[in-house]
């Protein structure tokens, strides 16, 4: 192997989501995101992009339906041998074994991580929407002489508790780190983006490792230990879009973000381009405007009804006197003649019966058809209930309203 001053490596496992049913079949960061690509598409682009050529995808013991479509770089103008992506999913996929937590999952790849000698480590979660230059990230951890660096934005500070917050020096360096604080003394939140001196890291996640009380996360326990050690730890402060999408709220709020008038954020950028691994998709969704309808629509659809404020996946079937408002209809969903959907994502697979109501928007609530779910509507009862196509016998709610 060759020597590498830095490598990247995505979390793109994660055994906890609050995606609902979008997450039930795929981990987090292969859910569809934009109408073009997967949440995980960000970071592999942004290290593309970037000119780091050498990633490890860490994923969970959940099938990580990627391990094909994510070869689909080389039809993506990423050539193979430019970039080179290895899946590393943790030992014993048989479900005796999975990563205990985020600092864990790379104290299991030390060794694959070694081979490589590098310099540097870039840390990056896979569930976040945001696109940025991981360059210039490394230069200001050089020039800083930082032990760690991590990229922060300022969010709401209704949104704070959510995240890992930290306070900052006048010279940029982090003063204190508390993850998801119930009282938040700032609203600079970490973007789950980290730089590491590769030393400094290999030691204190050996330290973390012999530790039984830990919960071996680089929120909780790896970057409060290196603080209170007295490790210089910086903080990039990043002022273009990011979104952590990691609530059906936010995922949703994101999506929108895309057809706002003009969009909060672009994904369509031919400097910054975000390279697919859903479909092998030749482009990115088209937008289009009819009767001031603002969507994108997806390759491969048949659209019969009503599109209004919409993104259409690839693949999708919306029936004839079928209405489609302000919501997310992911790949190969069908939405029957007569159905009416307004708030809501439908999931990969997932099929909405002929008149069906799917109404979301009560109280700010969205709507959520869950990953092959079949939504069907009984007039004269009322009745409202789901098959999941991958469990034929189960039966439930299909229902879900998520604040």
């Amino acid at each position: 192997m060759s020597i590498k001053e830095c490598i990247a490596m995505i979390l793109a496992g994660g055994q906890e989501s609050h995606l609902a049913a979008l997450t039930t079949e795929v981990p987090q960061s292969a859910v569809p995101f934009g109408g073009s690509c997967r949440l995980i598409d960000f970071p592999l682009s942004n290290c593309y992009n970037s000119g780091i050529d050498t990633v490890g995808v860490l994923t969970s013991r959940q099938p990580f339906e990627m391990n094909g479509p994510i070869d689909s770089r080389t039809a993506q103008s990423l050539p193979h041998d430019r970039f080179n992506i290895h899946m590393l999913p943790p030992a014993g996929m048989d479900g005796l074994f999975s990563y205990t937590g985020t600092a864990n999952a790379l104290y299991e790849n030390i060794d694959f991580i070694q081979q490589f000698s590098p310099e540097y480590i870039l840390v990056l979660a896979a569930d976040h929407v945001y696109q940025m230059d991981y360059s210039l990230l490394i230069k200001y951890h050089k020039e800083k002489g930082a032990d760690a660096t991590i990229a922060v934005i300022e969010v709401p500070w209704s949104e704070a508790p959510r995240f890992g917050i930290m306070t900052t020096r006048l010279d940029g360096s982090v003063a204190e780190f508390i993850e998801k604080p119930v009282q938040p003394k700032s609203n600079l939140a970490s973007m789950g983006v980290y730089i590491f001196s590769w030393s400094k890291l290999k030691y204190y996640l050996g330290l973390d490792e012999a530790n039984p009380s830990s919960k071996h996360d680089f929120g909780k326990n790896i970057i409060p230990a290196m603080l209170s050690q007295g490790e210089q730890i910086c903080a990039y402060p990043f002022k273009g879009y990011w979104r952590d999408v990691g609530t059906v709220k936010s995922l949703y709020e994101a999506h929108m973000d895309l057809l706002s008038s003009p969009p909060i954020f672009r994904i369509q950028n031919m400097k910054w381009p975000i390279y697919s691994t859903l479909n092998d998709l030749p482009l990115p969704a088209s937008i289009i405007n009819h009767k001031r309808r603002k969507s994108f629509i997806g390759k491969n659809c048949c659209i019969l009804g009503e599109i209004d404020k919409s993104i259409i996946f690839p693949d999708t079937y919306i029936g004839n006197k079928a209405i489609v408002k302000n919501s997310v209809v992911m790949p190969g969903a069908y939405v029957g003649p007569g159905a009416y959907v307004e708030s809501a994502i439908i999931g990969p697979g997932a099929a909405v019966e002929n008149g069906c109501p799917v109404l979301g928007g009560i109280t700010e609530a969205i709507a959520v058809i869950g990953q092959n779910a079949v939504a069907s509507y009984n007039k004269s009862s009322g009745v409202k209930h789901a098959i999941n196509l991958g469990e034929p016998n189960y039966k439930g709610d299909w229902l879900q309203m998520i604040k």
